[in-house]
């Protein structure tokens, strides 16, 4: 009788593709808990977005150069495609960003990174109503979960719903919806200029967008920051923005976007687990019980998604 070989190299190839993508997906999941350490040391949102920058955009727009210089020239985008890349990239790395950064001023980690979490079920909203894309069953389903998991968050909570937790939870579902709209209108960039060379645009661009309005609202001196928080923000720059980009890239081209959308519900988990033991939030069955939900709607909608994927390619 012959086995198998389950380490074969189609499959060692999806293996490794499954590690990058549970790495990156849990490495993205420290930044909240990264975030709210800096603010301990009296940093503003947008100070800390623009060092976050600062540090990152140099690898990013390497890899960008390299790329453009590595293709022939009737490969390249055009400026057109660029452009519009850019401004995608102030959208999903600027203007979601910051509002993420801000929101975690007033919430917790553990709660901004499951409202944060739910952002695959407004890309169906937003595909729906700007693009007329189908909504399917099991998306309505999923979301109905995961958005039911942060009422009983909320509404079983022991602290009082205070003007400030209502407006961090504002600021991050906005996050969220841009995010969304981030994720919708990338789609055809990315087609266009190819993931490396999209990424370090719209980085570029973000980037861009985040110092010019560092410049127009702070002095310089908002730089002088105290000794114990420059290696929080070297590590939120290194390994919750660098580092799992790349990991996340390499992991979907090996296993594509939905294998990718299932490995990462590990992020609120992770989250979760930094923040009560780093941050000593609180986590009770309220806490359990929605999580459970939200985890529970994002999972089933990428399982029954990523079978209707293999059902249609198939057929096709």
């Amino acid at each position: 009788m012959v086995m198998p070989n389950i380490l074969s190299p189609t499959n060692r190839w999806r293996l490794a593709g499954f590690i990058l993508s549970a790495t990156g997906a849990m490495l993205f999941a420290v930044k909240g808990v990264l975030i709210k350490l800096i603010y301990v040391h009296h940093v503003d949102t947008t100070t800390l977005l623009a060092l976050r920058m600062l540090f990152s955009l140099p690898v990013f727009l390497t890899v960008g150069v390299a790329e453009w210089r590595r293709r022939p020239i009737a490969s390249r985008p055009d400026q057109r495609s660029l452009s519009l890349a850019a401004l995608v990239g102030m959208l999903g790395y600027y203007i979601s960003s910051w509002l993420d950064f801000e929101g975690l001023q007033h919430i917790a980690a553990q709660t901004e990174r499951l409202i944060l979490f739910t952002y695959p079920f407004l890309v169906l909203l937003f595909g729906r109503l700007l693009l007329g894309h189908p909504l399917r069953a099991h998306a309505i389903v999923g979301a109905g979960l995961s958005y039911a998991g942060l009422v009983v968050i909320f509404g079983l909570a022991p602290a009082p719903l205070t003007p400030a937790i209502l407006t961090g939870c504002g600021l991050v579902l906005a996050a969220a919806a841009s995010f969304a709209l981030y994720q919708l209108l990338a789609r055809e960039m990315i087609v266009r200029c190819g993931p490396s060379l999209f990424t370090a645009v719209a980085m570029g661009g973000a980037g861009a967008a985040v110092l010019l309005h560092f410049a127009l609202t702070h002095s310089v001196s908002a730089l002088v920051l105290p000794p114990r928080a420059w290696p929080l923000i070297v590590a939120l720059a290194l390994f919750a923005t660098i580092v799992p980009s790349f990991l996340m890239s390499a992991g979907t081209a090996r296993i594509g976007a939905q294998g990718t959308a299932i490995v990462s519900t590990l992020s609120p988990i992770v989250t979760i687990a930094l923040a009560v033991v780093v941050l000593d939030e609180p986590f009770g069955a309220a806490e359990a019980l929605g999580t459970l939900l939200v985890i529970g709607g994002v999972g089933v909608f990428s399982l029954i998604e990523a079978r209707t994927a293999r059902t249609s390619a198939g057929e096709g």
